[in-house]
Order: C-alpha cells, then structure tokens, then sequence
C-alpha cells in the first residue's frame, strides 16, 4: 500500500509547508483508530486555507482516508482530547516524511508531556468531569436513572483520563487499558457501574459517593491552572475568562466550573455596582486563603 500511495504523498511532501507524513494501517482489534478504513495517510502542514482537509480514495478492496492538518489544529486536538485517534497514529504510525525531524521532537514532547501542557490538560478534563458529575447527579435526583447512568459513564471516563494525566502519560484510544494498570481503583468503579448486577439506582447511588471523595480530592490540583490563570489579574469578568488565549480551550465547560470552584471557595465573587444602583457586575477573584 505504501508503494501504491507513494505518489500521493511524496507530491504533498516536496511542498515547503509541509511538515511531516505519517501512514496508518487498520488493525484487526482495533478498526476504529482508522474509523474503519484499511489506510490513513496523516499530512501535517504548517498553515493551510481549511484546518482539516480530507480526501478518500480506493485502490482495489482498500479504502483509503488522507487528511491534511495544520500544525496549530493537531496541537489543539493533543492538548484539550477532542481527537483521541491523532495520538495512537503519532505513537503507532509509519513516518514516511519529517521535516527537520518535526515528528520526532513531537513524539519526545509527548512522551516527556511538559509540566505545563499537562496542566492545562488536567484543567480542561477536570471541568468536564464536573460537568458531567452534577448534570449526571441532577438527573439521578430526579429519577432519571438512565439519563444519570450515561452521564456518570462520562464522567468515569474523564475521571479516567485525569490518572492518566497525573501519571504523566498521554489517554490513548483504549483509555481503561491504561486506566487498569495506573489506578485499580478507579477501574473498579467502572467495572462495578457497568457489570454489576445490583439494581441500577443502587450502582449510580454508590458511583456517586465514591466520585464525590474522588472529585474533592482532585479539586486543587484540577483548578491550579484557571487559579494560576486568575491569579495574573485581581478581579475578572466572566466574558474575560472566555476570552483569554488559554481558558478559551475550557469551551462550554468553564462557567460551569467557575461556579463549581465558587461553590467550594477557591473563587471569590466581587460586586461591582452597574448603571443601576440595584444591579451589580460580577466579577471573580481568586480566594488565595484557599490555596495556602
């Protein structure tokens, strides 16, 4: 197959911008890495008109995807893990083109996973998982144990992927695999919520007495980076935080998280009087008592 598409990308691989080329191969165990097709080519370019371009193609029985990616969407895609596939092919797949040894620096990088990426990662999965929690805890409130079971499902997994953060790896595709080996514990929660036989409203109320203590127990480490963020400025309006170049990764999450940690007091509000005496802004600060 490589000689098959040889043409395709040397072609992509004489252009300057272009800075590294990767093949994939489908895996029999795990097809879903290649989102079924036999071959993925991975084209990494400096800059390009459309983040993510995509073509497929069919040689013979085989399906073949190619995308070309710009350098700043594949970092998004490895710092915030909206495209879980990208690190299985940077780890796993063929290097057919490096540019200036791009894809080995960038291999190292994630292998070394800088102090400060993995603070921001740990940050972004934390505000989900809370989400999830108190979306999935509102839910079983209600009696609606199914809807509460998904949600609780999603926050496993996030809670997952924070041990292996913490562990100074990168989640993979299969995320309990590594979830197994780094924190049992957290494995057996999922194993008891998914194959347990006790009736489901019994599951979901243990899951979430025993997510509550592991919730807590991550809090400060899970909000050091919007902290450490905050802490640069003494007050904040909320349209601030979204606005700034590293919470706006937070996406849809962080209001809800700055609640979360106002609610717990790592963050203070401060009234500031609008154009009406009545009405007041609200701004946010960091409560530094919390932290000490």
């Amino acid at each position: 197959m490589e000689q098959v598409l040889r043409p395709i990308y040397q072609e992509r691989a004489s252009q300057p911008n272009t800075l590294g080329v990767i093949l994939i191969q489908k895996r029999e165990e795990q097809s879903n890495v290649t989102d079924t097709f036999d071959t993925v080519l991975l084209i990494i370019v400096k800059e390009a008109e459309n983040p993510v371009f995509t073509k497929h193609y069919l040689y013979e029985d085989n399906k073949v995807a190619l995308h070309t990616v710009t350098e700043k969407l594949l970092r998004k895609w490895l710092l915030i893990g909206s495209n879980k596939k990208v690190v299985d092919w940077i780890f796993f797949g063929k290097v057919l083109f490096d540019r200036n040894e791009f894809l080995h620096k960038l291999k190292i990088e994630l292998q070394e996973f800088p102090f400060n990426g993995r603070k921001i990662k740990t940050g972004i999965q934390f505000s989900k998982l809370i989400r999830r929690y108190l979306e999935g805890k509102e839910y079983f409130d209600k009696g609606s144990y199914l809807d509460a079971y998904n949600h609780v499902v999603d926050s496993l997994h996030h809670l997952g992927r924070l041990s292996i953060i913490d562990s100074g790896l990168y989640p993979e595709v299969t995320v309990w695999g590594q979830v197994k080996n780094i924190e049992p514990a957290i494995y057996k929660l999922y194993e008891e919520l998914v194959m347990s036989s006790e009736p489901i409203e019994k599951r979901l109320e243990l899951l979430f007495l025993a997510s509550e203590f592991l919730i807590h127990s991550r809090t400060q480490d899970g909000a050091r980076h919007i902290l450490d963020v905050m802490k640069k400025k003494e007050a904040w309006t909320i349209q601030e935080l979204h606005d700034h170049s590293e919470l706006v990764n937070y996406s849809v999450d962080l209001e809800v998280f700055v609640e979360y940690l106002v609610d717990k007091g790592y963050i203070l509000i401060e009234p500031v009087i609008a154009k009406s005496e009545m009405i007041f802004h609200r701004h946010y600060k960091v409560n530094l008592d919390a932290l000490l």
